[in-house]
């Protein structure tokens, strides 16, 4: 188990629990009433943690190392999924995947930005930075579940589009305009859920829909606050005010409006207990898909264009 910078506390009493219970094995000691007593302080002291969590702290939650990915969401919660490959103009991108599934027997379309679970997988992944084949995949494969009636879900976890100069030549700006304005439009329901980082137009790419919904500890912004530090402050020494500065948490989206709902996450965060994420996740999916699919294809579009409509703030003067 690896432990963040703030979770210092509770390594050293994992440390100590650990600790005992090799001592127990070894020499034959009961020691339960001292284990019991740490794990008692190691649960408090994780539920006093996770209450107060600043910002940077739930942008380090949303990259922790073992937090569960879009494929292991699709592996948990759907069956009979089957990849699709390919945006049919120049190869198939490895950071987004997508493919047909069924939940608990609807047939649906999944699909998300993938990170690595190690190094040689983070970089064919491209560390969950999709290049533009990876948004016309996406929107080729949302088409296909318009044409076949079949619900559209997304999973977004990504540091942003990949900004490198060949994804730019290949168009990278316009493949994220197109799928915003096609996903708007999809006569299908489409639920989109932030995973972990929801960065910019890498996150937007996929997050157009009749929900858009957060984990607890996942963040949605412009701009990571690394990335906003250094150009604010010429440092990413700063990163942790910018963090602040730029309202990202799941909380402040939900008072801004900018999210439909907020799911909450297990004590410690969705790696502490992946398999009850999972299970609050498709929860949340069946009963939203109960809702969209009780509404017309009209309702829903004329919904969607309302809804971000009303996003921002903004004035008209009379010319």
């Amino acid at each position: 188990m690896q432990f963040l910078d703030f979770e210092k506390p509770l390594e050293d009493l994992n440390t100590q629990i650990s600790k005992l219970k090799e001592l127990s094995s070894k020499n034959q000691v009961d020691v339960t009433n001292s284990i019991l007593e740490l794990e008692t302080a190691l649960a408090q002291t994780r539920h006093q943690i996770y209450s107060t969590l600043t910002p940077w702290q739930r942008v380090q939650v949303s990259r922790h190392p073992d937090r569960p990915y879009t494929l292991y969401y699709i592996e948990k919660i759907f069956s009979n999924f089957t990849e699709l490959y390919g945006d049919r103009q120049v190869k198939d991108d490895k950071a987004m995947v997508a493919g047909m599934a069924e939940l608990n027997g609807m047939p649906v379309m999944v699909m998300g930005q993938q990170k690595g679970i190690n190094t040689k997988l983070r970089q064919m992944r491209n560390f969950g930075m999709a290049n533009p084949e990876g948004y016309r995949k996406a929107l080729r494969l949302m088409k296909l579940a318009e044409k076949f009636n079949r619900p559209v879900i997304t999973f977004i976890d990504t540091p942003g589009a990949f900004p490198g100069l060949e994804a730019e030549e290949r168009g990278q700006a316009e493949a994220i305009a197109r799928n915003l304005f096609e996903m708007v439009n999809l006569k299908v329901p489409v639920i989109c859920i932030i995973i972990g980082e929801g960065a910019s137009g890498g996150a937007l790419g996929i997050g157009v829909g009749d929900k858009v919904t957060m984990l607890e500890n996942t963040w949605y912004t412009v701009i990571s606050p690394e990335s906003c530090s250094s150009i604010l402050w010429r440092s990413w020494n700063f990163k942790e005010k910018a963090a602040e500065q730029l309202k990202l948490t799941s909380t402040d989206m939900n008072g801004f409006g900018l999210v439909d709902d907020v799911i909450p996450e297990p004590l410690g965060g969705a790696h502490a207990d992946p398999e009850t994420m999972a299970a609050t996740l498709k929860e949340y999916l069946l009963k939203s898909l109960a809702e969209l699919t009780a509404q017309t294809a009209d309702e829903r579009i004329n919904n969607r264009i309302e809804k971000f409509s009303k996003m921002g703030f903004y004035d008209e003067i009379e010319a």
